[in-house]
């Protein structure tokens, strides 16, 4: 719950990065304290964001267990319970791709996304999938990228391309 607590719903560490939405004042000394929960889910965004273009520049899949992986790496998690947990709670297959959230504005595509960060959320804070704020989340969205979202149901073309669906990935290889 300290994630939650510090508006930082995936425990985001303090780094040389100075978040929108940080408080002024930073009283834990591991984690940012952000201003609202929305301020906090669009730090997520943001850094999910940022892994899509590493992964790609690296010809990395960008998937819900290189994701995780990342996020968590196992020198400080057991990155694979991290992983179980995850796709228990989402459905979502480990090798599944997950659409770049700027590039993919449609709801349908960012649904997938929206489940990765509230089952994290979980994670990270020990509560249970009804518990997850999911305004925040879209709230937070909406922060990251203003008037990107696009609330429409999913058109009669589900097989709409993805720039990300074409390139060779590399499926996630436990260690």
């Amino acid at each position: 719950m300290r994630g939650l607590n510090n508006n930082n719903p995936l425990n985001i560490r303090h780094s040389a990065d100075h978040w929108q939405g940080a408080r002024t004042e930073q009283t834990d000394p591991s984690f940012v304290q952000f201003e609202s929960l929305a301020y906090g889910y669009r730090a997520v965004w943001k850094i999910l964001d940022t892994y899509c273009l590493r992964f790609r520049r690296e010809r990395i899949a960008y998937n819900v267990c290189n994701i995780i992986h990342r996020w968590a790496p196992p020198s400080e998690n057991d990155t694979r319970a991290y992983i179980r947990h995850v796709l228990t709670l989402t459905g979502l297959g480990g090798n599944e791709n997950i659409p770049r959230p700027y590039r993919n504005r449609e709801f349908y595509r960012l649904e997938r996304t929206v489940l990765l960060i509230a089952a994290m959320t979980c994670v990270e804070n020990g509560i249970r999938m009804e518990q997850v704020d999911m305004q925040a989340i879209w709230d937070g969205y909406d922060l990251a990228y203003p008037g990107k979202r696009k609330d429409d149901r999913p058109s009669e073309d589900l097989t709409a391309y993805d720039e990300y669906w074409d390139w060779s990935p590399q499926a996630y290889k436990p260690a």
